[in-house]
């Protein structure tokens, strides 16, 4: 795994360049091993679904945030050193508010843990 290439794709959504850490992540996704393949595809799937709300495409970003949660659930809370319990936190609150069609939390950030 290109750990350059993770790091740059965090940094990216971490800066709401979503489209861009889409582009980063799919890469990192794309060369990971069999059993951390679905990891780095919810990564990517969040940002997919942050670019997809940016643009206003409401549905397509529930729809995609689903797939990310859906993928990142099943890993350690420290997967990679990644949060992914405040990620995946971040991501309910969102989801939440748009169910209930409620004002957007702040946007979610990946943090490094340690």
């Amino acid at each position: 795994m290109d750990v350059d290439r993770l790091m740059r794709g965090i940094e990216l959504f971490n800066r709401a360049e979503f489209f861009a850490a889409h582009e980063a992540l799919e890469d990192v996704w794309r060369e990971a091993p069999l059993a951390e393949k679905k990891f780095f595809q919810g990564l990517t799937q969040a940002a997919v679904a942050f670019h997809h709300h940016s643009t206003g495409n409401f549905v397509g970003m529930r729809s995609v945030l689903q797939r990310a949660v859906s993928n990142l659930e099943n890993y350690p809370a420290d997967f990679h050193e990644i949060d992914v319990r405040s990620l995946l936190e971040s991501l309910a609150r969102w989801a939440d508010a748009m169910d209930r069609d409620n004002p957007p939390p702040p946007l979610p950030r990946i943090q490094k843990l340690g």
